[in-house]
């Protein structure tokens, strides 16, 4: 298929009610509104295709990009190009896909992750607190986290939102897998008190870092 053919494969399973609740959570106007399942089974139908992945996320079309983060080969993809790649899009939810399924997988994570910790592009910095979350869930050996409470502490405020989002999970995960750390953390997150009247659906945890680190703790026994 080509790039034009599954533009209007994705219009065709456009629907308007994916579109609204796109667009309530920051989608811009370049999207079709097509649902994850069939995304997912479109992408399944082409398979892996690095060149046509990179055509369709330089559509900047929200469907195209999300099936091109499911087709590209990330080892394939340099650090320029992923720098380039994470600071050209917008969208929260592509921005995560984008997280999980390359970066979080990408053999210069770190090198990208250090170099996304100094920046002021929201989206830059988000992505460098994300992996730096995912460091101190899983692998914070050298990783010095009093000073990121520090400056979670001082920069989360003021942050963009984008970036202030991953900066929680940074907080949240430092007083869920970090003992000695945790009643910092939790002052911390008293402190700033972000996201403390989140929206919350039934069956759900807040994301208001003092909830969530409690109820991790309480899960974990």
């Amino acid at each position: 298929m080509t790039v034009t053919e599954i533009l209007e494969k994705l219009e065709s399973l456009g629907n308007e009610k994916v579109r609204a609740i796109n667009k309530k959570q920051g989608a811009r106007d370049d999207q079709f509104g097509v649902k994850m399942g069939d995304i997912r089974a479109l992408a399944k139908s082409i398979k892996t295709n690095h060149q046509l992945a990179k055509e369709l996320w330089a559509t900047g079309n929200i469907e195209a990009r999300f099936l091109a983060v499911l087709i590209i080969e990330p080892k394939k993809l340099s650090v320029e190009e992923i720098d380039d790649m994470v600071r050209s899009e917008q969208f929260n939810h592509v921005a995560d896909w984008f997280s999980s399924y390359i970066l979080k997988e990408h053999a210069d994570r770190e090198q990208l992750r250090l170099l996304w910790m100094k920046s002021d592009h929201p989206m830059a910095a988000r992505a460098g607190w994300s992996l730096t979350a995912g460091r101190i869930a899983r692998s914070a050996e050298g990783l010095d986290i009093p000073a990121l409470l520090d400056r979670i502490e001082a920069e989360m405020p003021t942050a963009p939102p984008e970036t202030q989002w991953t900066m929680n999970f940074a907080l949240a995960y430092t007083g869920i897998h970090h003992p000695e750390l945790r009643e910092r953390a939790l002052q911390v997150g008293e402190r700033l008190g972000i996201y403390r009247d989140y929206p919350t659906s039934k069956g759900c945890t807040s994301p208001f870092a003092p909830i969530w680190i409690n109820e991790m703790v309480r899960r974990q026994g």
